[in-house]
């Protein structure tokens, strides 16, 4: 993927919104021919060093607001870093959560805000490839921020909305599902992330009968129930033929669906470039390459399956040998 994207001069541009932590592992196998910016307005989690692995990266100690006319906005600093947030936290919705503490607003400050066309401006970039978005509830408003004509050539979008309305007023998963799919794009993968469903005070009477019942202690026999999801959205081929799209967003998003392990919508996409462009050296690559992974992973299920009563049959003598 490095080399068709250095041969063809595409640079793709990754933008991380909310970039506590480093930047998406996802994105390391691109990482050299890419453009990286991350936006966040607290960097008590920030790591600059693992952006520097990029084409060019630049971080930005900004929050990242829908509103073009604000120049500033009240920012709550919370226990967690990763969950400081321009939306209010709601303590009834996270009372019942073990989790409560995180979301505790240690303190209020006044962060700079600005634009996601903005930044792109200043940066002298026309648009962006993939928007990952850690926003702690306005991913949904952030994304319908960015200008129509911009927006439509956006690839793949990463989010992270709420199942429970843990911030007032937050953009929940129901709503930003709904508004992506029906706007050329399909839902290619999602991870539940989840919280232990205890009141704190309980782990505090906990405590008093038996010392030793500690959080890690009661975390590891408690399981966590839904909270939120990590999504992921790619743009549908139907969406690319709708709008005339070039080679490269063509290109591009096939590079995106092999980074997702996507191979079948990576399969499509080289059919269909080829069938629109014509057959190139571009399109045998990239119909190519998607067969090797394919075939890579075929022969990775043979071998895994084929190796399965072998590992039945140790474990059994193992068992035998422990009884």
């Amino acid at each position: 993927m490095d080399k068709l994207l250095h041969h063809l001069g595409i640079k793709p541009v990754l933008l991380d919104i909310g970039a506590s932590g480093a930047p998406p592992p996802i994105w390391n196998e691109i990482a050299p021919e890419s453009i990286y910016i991350g936006l966040d307005p607290d960097l008590r989690e920030i790591h600059e060093d693992k952006s520097s692995r990029f084409h060019r990266s630049v971080i930005f100690n900004e929050m990242v607001t829908a509103e073009k006319d604000r120049a500033e906005t009240l920012f709550y600093l919370t226990k967690s870093p990763f969950c400081s947030t321009v939306l209010e936290p709601n303590p009834k919705a996270t009372a019942p959560w073990l989790e409560s503490n995180l979301f505790e607003v240690e303190s209020h400050t006044t962060v700079r805000t600005t634009t996601i066309e903005s930044i792109l401006g200043r940066l002298d970039i026309s648009g962006v490839d993939w928007v990952k978005l850690d926003t702690q509830g306005t991913d949904l408003r952030l994304i319908n921020s960015i200008p129509p004509d911009m927006l439509s050539k956006v690839m793949a979008i990463d989010t992270e909305p709420g199942l429970i309305d843990i911030y007032q007023r937050e953009d929940m998963f129901v709503d930003v599902h709904r508004d992506l799919t029906s706007n050329g794009f399909w839902l290619s993968g999602m991870h539940t992330g989840g919280f232990v469903r205890m009141r704190r005070g309980t782990l505090e009477a906990a405590r008093k009968v038996n010392a030793k019942v500690d959080e890690p202690y009661l975390r590891s026999a408690i399981r966590k129930s839904p909270a939120y999801l990590e999504a992921r959205y790619l743009r549908t081929l139907e969406w690319l033929a709708a709008k005339s799209m070039s080679s490269r967003e063509y290109i591009v998003l096939w590079v995106f669906a092999l980074t997702d392990n996507q191979l079948g919508f990576a399969l499509d996409l080289g059919v269909e470039f080829e069938r629109i462009f014509g057959e190139t050296d571009a399109s045998r690559g990239l119909k190519a390459e998607t067969w090797r992974l394919i075939n890579r992973a075929h022969r990775r299920h043979t071998l895994r399956t084929a190796s399965q009563p072998i590992r039945r049959r140790i474990r059994s003598v193992l068992d035998r040998m422990l009884r």
